[in-house]
């Protein structure tokens, strides 16, 4: 059963919260602001899988809660999904690069919410699991870290996952609804180009030789060969 801790101030969503984790077969655990819920956190951290964190909080707010957490290399397999208020740009900017790694918006739409925690925890799934050489290419998901030819290669979180899902199963096609539904989630709406973007930048960093397009359908990883 994965643990979930809620950290939120406002007693209303953290029920509501509780309630449909539990619905849907999640532990949970609960905190009313931040330096309670590190707490929690390290009294519970073999048991707790992903934090769901509010941003406005007495005590500590959420973007120092995710920065407190992602110094310590013990919590390195937990996930930080932060509850922003609708349209908060600045939230949602400030805790990706606090280290968080989704955010959702309020309100909160029970289904919608699910199907992101449950598509962060597939993905988190793979993260775990270190892929080593590939032609010269070397992707740490522990760490969020590609290696090419012995040089680091920084990709924004977007561009590292959908990299790491593709060469998950070289030579295998991933359909376009496959990967929107890994990479950005369920019930994620982003415009038609998105995948395409993502790939162009990063074979604009990588090579163009490592993913290859299969019209009509979507990309596979193809290594170190000239297609």
């Amino acid at each position: 059963m994965k643990g979930v801790l809620i950290i939120d101030d406002e007693v209303e969503i953290r029920e509501l919260l509780e309630y449909n984790l539990q619905k849907n077969g999640f532990s949970t655990f609960m905190a009313a602001n931040g330096k309670e819920g590190l707490d929690t956190l390290e009294e519970n951290k073999h048991k707790i899988d992903l934090v769901l964190l509010d941003v406005m909080m007495p005590v500590m707010d959420g973007i120092e809660v995710c920065e407190m957490i992602r110094k310590e290399p013990k919590y390195d397999d937990v996930l930080i999904c932060f509850l922003t208020a609708r349209n908060e740009d600045y939230s949602q900017v400030a805790g990706l690069d606090a280290g968080a790694d989704d955010y959702i918006s309020k309100p909160l739409k029970p289904k919608v919410l699910i199907s992101r925690i449950n598509a962060l925890l597939r993905r988190n799934g793979s993260r775990q699991r270190k892929i080593e050489d590939s032609h010269g290419l070397t992707i740490n998901r522990e760490k969020y870290i590609v290696t090419l030819n012995g040089e680091v290669i920084q990709l924004p979180r977007k561009e590292f996952e959908l990299l790491a899902l593709l060469n998950s199963k070289p030579g295998v096609v991933f359909e376009r609804e496959q990967i929107l539904s890994s990479v950005w989630g369920d019930g994620i709406v982003v415009g038609d180009r998105t995948i395409d973007v993502h790939v162009r930048k990063l074979r604009e960093k990588l090579g163009a030789h490592y993913i290859q397009t299969v019209k009509g359908v979507g990309y596979k990883f193809v290594g170190n060969t000239v297609v």
